[in-house]
């Protein structure tokens, strides 16, 4: 992208909502008291049951995938696009949480509605579209089609891996040489579904591949202070490194925030399936460096590194994913600081993010950013970032649901 492009981003309406991010910073500024564990476990109850109430209203009339709001209502893909797993996904939460049956049998009819997608190679996206989803109803259910389905699913995923460079591509149809050699934080949160495939199956090949791309990442993405770039290029041809770059972050040296959180809370997972641990102390690096750098709001700015951070808009989404990431990492490294990390993020959303003061909203969290070089989407509701929330509040009020739903479990 252009420098005159880069200079639009932080003009005109940009500047409005940088402006307004950073009035919001300041006035939020006290920070967020976890001593206080009733308090904490109040407000996240309270948001986790604004959410399950807004879904109760809004599903029933949900017939595809929603993606994203435009004026505070979902817009739809039919297909799913790279985010169908998260509808059904909440809604097996939601369900957990309120023991309500109608959200199990919207889930497992909008699980059905991805059927077509386990045989999809076109796409590094299928463990976003089938772990809370497809994995999830069979570990809630044991109907042996929804884990057959993954499995599939899985299978269709390691078509992907170039085994010259040892990475699963993210973008593109197989034959299409246009970004074959390009590789994205995103697909460390794809990698549990071919753990699962090799849990299921026996077969080694699916967590050997998602290994191998873990190492990949591991070894190309993190820079010495934690911080991480978006993508890696490598030559499709001879898996050579060339270097790193971005779509949805600022530029090529920035850290796009979902991306670190990706990161974090992908590179704790294949340490939870692996014991490596090398890869859990690659997800405290990451970690570390994400907390140094949230603002004392505990919302994430889109991208830590931006010219206009921390005062700039906000993806509440990056915020939410990241406390799951850092729960994980509590338990595993016995460092409390990274729960109290989680707890003050969690409170913070359900506190500042939610759309409890809109008539018309049909998501739950507001305040999230899709991808901003793009101008798309900025500062809007997004299917994920209402997944992750409600996935973040019933790991702190009750692990074992959670647990039943997506596995928390390590080797």
């Amino acid at each position: 992208m252009s420098i005159t492009r880069r200079t639009l981003l932080t003009t005109a309406a940009g500047a409005a909502v940088a402006a307004s991010a950073s009035t919001s910073t300041t006035a939020s500024a006290a920070p967020f008291d976890v001593s206080d564990q009733a308090s904490v476990s109040r407000t996240l109850r309270q948001a986790a049951d604004y959410a399950v109430g807004k879904l109760r209203a809004v599903a029933p009339g949900v017939t595809a995938f929603p993606v994203g709001t435009k004026f505070e209502k979902w817009t739809y893909s039919q297909n799913g696009d790279w985010v169908g797993g998260f509808w059904p996904g909440q809604l097996w939460l939601a369900w957990l949480h309120s023991g309500d049956e109608q959200f199990k049998t919207l889930a497992l009819a909008s699980a059905e509605k991805l059927a077509p997608r386990q045989n999809d190679t076109g796409t590094h996206d299928l463990g976003f579209l089938f772990y809370p989803s497809w994995v999830t109803a069979w570990r809630l259910t044991g109907d042996a089609k929804w884990r057959d389905g993954a499995v599939q699913a899985a299978a269709s995923l390691i078509k992907r891996y170039n085994a010259a460079g040892r990475f699963i591509r993210a973008w593109g149809s197989l034959t299409d040489p246009n970004n074959a050699g390009r590789v994205i934080m995103d697909t460390m949160m794809n990698l549990d579904l071919l753990a699962f495939a090799t849990e299921q199956t026996g077969d080694p090949k699916y967590l050997d591949i998602a290994v191998a791309h873990a190492k990949t990442a591991q070894r190309t993405f993190p820079r010495p202070d934690g911080s991480t770039p978006h993508v890696f290029d490598f030559d499709p041809v001879t898996g050579a490194p060339i270097g790193p770059n971005t779509v949805q972050g600022y530029s090529p040296a920035s850290c796009w925030s979902r991306g670190q959180a990706w990161g974090i809370y992908g590179f704790t997972t294949i340490h939870r399936r692996t014991g490596d641990p090398e890869f859990l102390a690659t997800a405290r690096r990451l970690a570390d460096f994400a907390l140094a750098k949230l603002t004392p709001d505990h919302v994430p700015v889109w991208d830590y590194l931006a010219p206009q951070a921390p005062n700039d808009i906000k993806d509440a989404s990056a915020g939410v994913i990241m406390a799951c990431g850092l729960l994980d990492l509590a338990e595993l490294t016995r460092r409390p600081q990274y729960r109290d990390s989680a707890l003050r993020i969690l409170t913070a959303v359900s506190q500042t993010c939610l759309t409890t003061k809109s008539t018309r909203a049909e998501a739950s969290v507001a305040r999230c950013t899709r991808n901003r070089p793009a101008e798309d989407g900025v500062e809007v509701s997004l299917p994920y970032a209402d997944y992750y929330l409600l996935e973040g509040i019933l790991r702190v009020l009750d692990r074992a649901k959670v647990d039943r739903a997506i596995d928390l479990s390590s080797v």
